[in-house]
């Protein structure tokens, strides 16, 4: 992988000279303990953060099976978000790593295992990313359910970069096994 952030054209962890307050796509996803406490948390940790919490979108938390995970995983509360940070993506990734560690998700995990809070980078404005540690667009939004469904609900019209598809037409056309999901909270 490349260790660049594009339109950024020079330092991926400070220049956002393009875009200085991108609004990031974020998925919220919660299986132990009070879920949809752990969303909360993360939530107000990240308009703490933003420059502009008043913009922010917020769709309903829907109950989803665990895709991926362990057998016996309990079923996640997912989320999906679009913030504005004036963040670097590198600099939003850390974010997100330090409200899931502060909301008890270790470091080091085994992939997909059970965990107190999960935040993703799923987009940041018009901004690709491919580097060790990031992808943007992220690569599995396209055919994730408990993510389409939320963010189509946020920002039906949203076209990725790299796509002409936009989030209402992926998730009209996602071929998936995920059972359906069930809505079960409009404010959090």
């Amino acid at each position: 992988m490349s260790s660049a952030c594009a339109p950024n054209s020079s330092d991926p962890a400070t220049d956002l000279a393009t875009d200085p307050t991108p609004r990031f796509g974020i998925a919220f996803g919660s299986n132990v303990g009070d879920r949809l406490a752990h969303l909360s948390l993360a939530k107000r940790r990240l308009l703490a953060a933003s420059p502009s919490p008043e913009s922010a979108l917020f769709s309903p938390v829907f109950e989803s099976a665990p895709v991926d995970c362990a057998a016996g995983s309990t079923p996640f509360f997912n989320a999906v978000a679009e913030i504005a940070l004036a963040l670097s993506p590198a600099r939003a990734l850390a974010l997100c790593h330090d409200i899931e560690a502060e909301l008890g998700r270790p470091p080091k995990h085994a992939r997909n295992s059970p965990r107190s809070i999960d935040l993703d980078l799923l987009y940041a404005g018009s901004i690709t990313c491919d580097t060790d540690s990031l992808q943007l667009p992220h690569p599995r939004l396209a055919q994730r359910r408990f993510v389409l469904e939320p963010l189509a609900i946020i920002r039906p019209k949203l076209t990725l970069p790299g796509s002409e598809t936009t989030v209402a037409d992926l998730l009209q056309n996602l071929f998936s096994e995920e059972p359906p999901l069930r809505r079960v909270a409009d404010q959090w």
